[in-house]
């Protein structure tokens, strides 16, 4: 595909969000939104700077920002009017709110602090500001191709990264050291960065689920759990693996083989149809049957995309059904405090009765 066909291709994209915003705004009975996260910004108008907001009504969109991201916003976002501003962001919106008859605006409940809040509700020149609670984020949880094909490639690179970080576990080395290796070699390969603080946890840190490395030396008969991603072209990669520095004892072992099965088995029955809580059920009754209920204290999985966690949940709570294109992760352990813990997570892409794993790494137990 050529650039022009690309650049095509991107705008379609975008005027298909921009038309399914204003049918829900319209649903929600408000007349104009205003968007200041991110990530809710990059996905409907394409624009990756850090500095925005956009304000959309029925019939226009405009993408506010400063000085040093207006050629970047009228390169990037293209179906958007840039507008620049100096002092007040709230006076910028104002006067491109002026005449457009906005009403009721809806503004991002779910992220704005409340100081904003009180910025925005007393300065702006509408009658009502009403929260659009998360009427982005349920359109961010389908992935379009363009979307899944860049979770791939970032899936990708953190498979190879496993792969090459192998070669480096031995007695001494640091679970920073590690760290530091994982992150530049996946930096060579294109990524952006990790997709959040690698977790390098060995031996009796294991058994943190959130153990981000530490200045702690692997020493022999260490598990060592790493969860880590990458993030490609804005789009993250989520993956764990538990290895071991030499045979593990019959604890470790059992923990293990419970864990993977739980796992296999949720990543089969991750199906369009089914809600986050019944696909968190498969893998939370094995391990519950296995007599380790109590160490398996976090939902089985979560939507990846544009954020590292966003919806949808697998977990005892997560109501929302699966449909085809959601892409999540499957990731259950089991964590013994003082002895260490195990986790498995793959990505998975939601498609109808057969969810493709786009995680290669293998799962069978590695002893180095």
């Amino acid at each position: 595909m050529s650039k022009l066909d690309s650049e095509k291709v991107k705008t379609g994209i975008h005027a298909k969000r921009l038309e399914v915003l204003r049918r829900k705004l319209k649903e929600k009975g408000l007349d104009a939104a205003l968007i200041t996260k991110r990530e809710n910004y990059l996905y409907m108008s394409g624009f990756t700077g850090t500095s925005a907001c956009l304000v959309i009504t029925d019939s226009k969109a405009f993408l506010i920002t400063d000085f040093r991201y207006t050629e970047q916003a009228t390169a990037q976002a293209p179906l958007y009017e840039v507008v620049r501003y100096k002092d007040s962001l709230t006076e910028t919106i104002n006067s491109v709110l002026e005449g457009k008859g906005v009403n009721v605006l809806g503004f991002e409940d779910t992220y704005l602090t409340y100081d904003k809040y009180v910025q925005y509700k007393s300065g702006l020149n509408v009658k009502e500001f009403m929260p659009l609670g998360k009427t982005l984020e349920s359109m961010r949880m389908v992935k379009d191709a363009e979307e899944t094909e860049n979770i791939e490639k970032a899936v990708k690179i953190a498979d190879e990264a496993f792969r090459h970080i192998l070669n480096f576990i031995k007695p001494g080395v640091k679970e920073i050291e590690l760290a530091a290796e994982l992150e530049y070699f996946m930096k060579k390969k294109g990524v952006t960065g990790p997709s959040f603080e690698t977790i390098i946890a060995s031996g009796y840190r294991s058994s943190m689920p959130h153990g981000t490395a530490s200045e702690k030396k692997i020493e022999l008969g260490d598990p060592i759990t790493f969860d880590f991603g990458a993030i490609y072209n804005n789009y993250c990669s989520d993956m764990t693996r538990t290895v071991f520095v030499g045979q593990p004892d019959e604890t470790m072992k059992n923990i293990y083989n419970i864990v993977l099965k739980a796992q296999q088995r949720a990543c089969e029955g991750a199906v369009a149809g089914l809600t986050g809580k019944e696909i968190d059920k498969i893998a939370r009754d094995i391990i519950s049957e296995a007599g380790y209920g109590e160490n398996f204290g976090h939902g089985l999985g979560h939507g990846v995309g544009l954020e590292i966690h966003e919806d949808p949940r697998l977990s005892v709570s997560g109501e929302v059904t699966m449909e085809d294109g959601m892409v999540v992760t499957v990731e259950p352990g089991i964590y013994l405090p003082g002895v260490g813990g195990v986790r498995i997570e793959d990505v998975v892409v939601i498609n109808k009765d057969k969810p493709r794993i786009l995680t290669e790494s293998p799962k069978e137990l590695i002893v180095l």
